[in-house]
């Protein structure tokens, strides 16, 4: 009884329609070599599908790199602009040094009625003189029309600090010539003070407004 039940179950498995080629796939059935080929196609396109990501992930890479460095090239050309800027600036300064006048400035009434020495210096910053070109001194500060100037003011009043007497000359100087700013030193040489000292001053430094 198990021989014929063991044929019934090979039998349909062994048997193929006559002229059917044994090696070729049943009907219905999937082709081992079309499997071979999808999967190729398949590697195939998943290649080329990375190739091309990764070529793309490389002219970005790259142009980013362009980029920046354009950026960089940027930045050093303005950088250069400004220092051929900086260079080309011209700056030219007055300065007038132990101008020695007798007044009377002073906290004491003694000081403003007898008076003593009172040693002025002075810087003047004119920015650009054309003068520097012309050599004319029409094109400049004329330093002795300065010094007259600042004997006048130091002279025909008095006060009683070296702060005001500064303030005034420099207020008064950026008031008649074109001046980026001016600084004034007022020296009392022989203070009346009971010490030793070789003397005291103030400084005032004023930009015009």
């Amino acid at each position: 009884m198990l021989l014929p039940l063991l044929l019934l179950r090979w039998r349909p498995m062994t048997e193929r329609p006559a002229g059917q080629d044994p090696t070729s796939p049943e009907e219905g059935g999937d082709d081992p070599r079309e499997f071979a080929g999808s999967a190729g196609g398949a590697g195939s396109a998943g290649g080329a599908r990375g190739g091309a990501e990764g070529n793309g992930q490389s002219h970005g890479h790259d142009g980013a790199l362009d980029d920046e460095a354009d950026v960089v090239d940027a930045i050093d050309e303005e950088d250069d602009e400004e220092e051929d800027d900086e260079e080309g600036l011209e700056s030219v300064t007055v300065e007038i040094t132990g101008l020695s006048l007798y007044t009377h400035h002073g906290a004491s009434e003694a000081e403003r009625e007898v008076g003593q020495r009172l040693v002025l210096d002075l810087r003047l910053d004119l920015g650009e003189a054309d003068a520097t070109a012309t050599d004319r001194v029409e094109d400049t500060v004329d330093y002795a029309q300065v010094c007259q100037l600042v004997a006048l003011i130091a002279q025909q009043r008095s006060h009683r600090t070296l702060e005001r007497l500064c303030a005034t000359i420099a207020e008064r100087l950026l008031s008649e010539y074109e001046l980026e700013g001016v600084w004034v030193k007022a020296t009392k040489p022989e203070p009346p003070i009971p010490l030793p000292v070789e003397g005291v001053s103030v400084e005032v430094w004023r930009e015009p407004d």
